[in-house]
């Protein structure tokens, strides 16, 4: 599914440690953030002042009065909802797995994340811009084992966590789009979550501009699969969405795309800021969810106990980060102790996964699987 962790050990033998909640980036638990990305503080992005008249300024791109494409083959948003390709409402409830840096635990991990309750496993990838690319082969493995356990993957490139160029974007953008046939065909089952905390900035004029100039070429390209948007500020920035996630939805010419917020101690540190963002999201009529949350993290606590309920009682999406593999000091965001999640960790693990609101008690099967 970044606090900040900004810490430059990025040595060779750490390119399989994980990153991708929350350090530096609000989504990456590890020391692997682009020490070269010019990034704002996660703890400090919700209190950047929203310029109305800079924001304003800034050309927003739509898709020009473009007909919208009535599409009803896989994954369609539906205003606030997501529904799959039968009609019915989907919630997400599933954890995040990083096969970027520890592929060799797919086998082990991915079957114990369906056992866990999970519906869905949303999956780190690389584009080759920081990490070593992900092969189309390795993609359609992944969805392959995804849908052998019934499981709907949401995909995800993290090699733009943080980082505010629009040529890294691109880079993710023509990514996607080369490896578009691993996509096509599966938009039952995959959801394309175009970049992982793209945008350490909590501008939302900029980050509307460079997604709205993006998502059009994945459409012209044949992607039809749901498409996801992360918030900026390392995934903390919600205003983001509130403010200019009508413009990203309109630049879609499907209108099938939603959003995601990160919440650790900056977005989801109270209850009244997990659900201003959530229910203000919905009420410019978008479908949002929790792509990556955890019950503390190095910008502050996590009213976690709060956004579960939250989200069991208004049908909203949470995915915790993450299953194994975090490092850099941030090991307390380990889901499961084993790859095999034989052993759950006691402080997020167990809540997580078996508590009152946990992915156990609210999780249901996407409709495509029975």
């Amino acid at each position: 599914m970044i606090k900040k962790i900004l810490s430059l050990i990025l040595s060779v033998s750490m390119l399989l440690s994980l990153s991708s909640c929350g350090n530096d980036d609000s989504s990456s638990k590890q020391d692997f953030s682009d020490s070269a990305a010019s990034v704002s503080d996660p703890s400090q992005a919700e209190t950047s002042t929203e310029n109305s008249s800079e924001e304003s300024s800034e050309e927003s791109s739509s898709n020009g009065g473009d007909e919208i494409v009535d599409y009803d083959g896989g994954f369609k948003v539906d205003g606030t909802k997501l529904l799959d390709v039968n009609g019915n409402e989907f919630v997400f409830r599933g954890v995040n797995h990083a096969h970027s840096w520890f592929g060799g635990t797919d086998y082990e991990a991915i079957p114990a994340i369906a056992d866990a309750g999970c519906n869905c496993v949303r999956i780190v990838l690389a584009c080759g811009v920081q990490w070593n690319k992900d092969s189309i082969d390795n993609v359609n493995m992944l969805i392959d084992m995804c849908r052998k356990n019934n499981l709907i993957a949401i995909l995800e490139v993290h090699d733009g966590t943080g980082k505010d160029s629009k040529e890294t974007l691109q880079s993710i953008c023509d990514y996607w789009i080369e490896i578009k046939d691993a996509l096509i065909g599966n938009e039952e089952y995959v959801i394309l979550n175009i970049a992982n905390e793209w945008m350490g900035a909590s501008l939302s004029g900029y980050w509307s501009k460079a997604y709205c100039a993006v998502i059009p070429q994945l459409r012209e390209a044949g992607i039809k699969n749901t498409i996801m948007v992360d918030a900026g500020g390392w995934g903390q920035h919600g205003m983001c969405i509130i403010d200019k996630g009508a413009e990203v939805l309109a630049s879609d010419p499907l209108a099938n795309t939603m959003f995601s917020v990160h919440m650790y101690g900056t977005a989801g540190g109270s209850e009244k800021k997990i659900e201003s963002i959530l229910g203000g999201a919905r009420e410019q009529g978008l479908c949002i969810c929790v792509g990556e949350f955890g019950y503390t993290h190095t910008d502050g606590d996590v009213k976690e106990d709060f956004l579960m309920q939250y989200c069991t009682e208004q049908d909203i999406g949470y995915l915790g980060w993450s299953w194994k593999g975090n490092s850099g000091g941030v090991e307390y965001l380990d889901i499961a102790e084993t790859w095999d999640g034989s052993i759950l960790s006691e402080n997020w693990g167990e809540k997580l996964i078996n508590g009152e609101n946990g992915i156990k008690a609210t999780s249901k099967i996407c409709s495509v699987f029975e």
